[in-house]
């Protein structure tokens, strides 16, 4: 019997990767581990920086009404749907790198990086937290149903959060994103493979050979 793919990662991007799954014809378990939600933040002053580093769309989503005074700065994005969702909200992209702050070519000058609580960047460069990722709790008749099945892991947080479930290991697949995400899921399932690209459809394509 084919295992199905269990999906992790947060809303909005859960029920976009669980159709992607549904639609080459396997089964998605839906079980976001972490909700995003809004954080209250105060805009700085533009003047005082060259550009805007946003490394997950969701600094677009859940930026709130703060965005409106930063969106003449230019921005640098780390991902496609980071670079869409800026697009989409009005700012101007001027570069974006699909591996990280490291691959952007522009990622120098004076940089405010936009983000997540639990994610900020390097401890040289400002940041100001716009929204969080706050834990949802796994019931346990959930957890019975992801025995024998592939867990696709977006991020090193949801790895590790997976890993602390009280899941038999040895009989579970893991599909994740990097080497990174991988090695913060530990040791013990049955198979542990990594993208070879960091994008959700490499991902899912992973996950599927991972099913038989």
């Amino acid at each position: 019997m084919s295992r199905a793919l269990v999906v992790l990662r947060p809303e909005p991007g859960n029920a976009r990767t669980a159709a992607a799954i549904e639609a080459g014809g396997h089964v998605a378990i839906r079980l976001p581990l972490f909700a995003v939600v809004p954080l209250a933040w105060q805009p700085p002053d533009p003047r005082d920086y060259d550009a805007l580093l946003l490394t997950s769309a969701n600094a677009v989503r859940h930026g709130g009404p703060g965005l409106d005074r930063l969106r003449a700065l230019p921005v640098l994005a780390v991902g496609a749907a980071t670079e869409a969702a800026a697009r989409a909200a009005g700012f101007r992209v001027v570069a974006t790198g699909a591996g990280g702050i490291d691959a952007l070519p522009d990622a120098r000058g004076r940089l405010l990086h936009l983000g997540a609580r639990e994610r900020m960047t390097q401890a040289d460069l400002p940041a100001i937290a716009v929204y969080a990722a706050e834990p949802l709790p796994v019931a346990p008749a959930t957890l019975a149903a992801l025995a024998g099945q592939v867990a696709l892991l977006h991020s090193a947080r949801a790895a590790r959060a997976f890993a602390a479930l009280p899941l038999d290991r040895a009989g579970v697949r893991v599909a994740a994103l990097s080497a990174a995400v991988a090695a913060a899921a530990g040791a013990g399932w049955e198979r542990v493979a990594h993208a070879a690209r960091p994008d959700d459809a490499t991902l899912v394509a992973l996950a599927r050979t991972l099913t038989d």
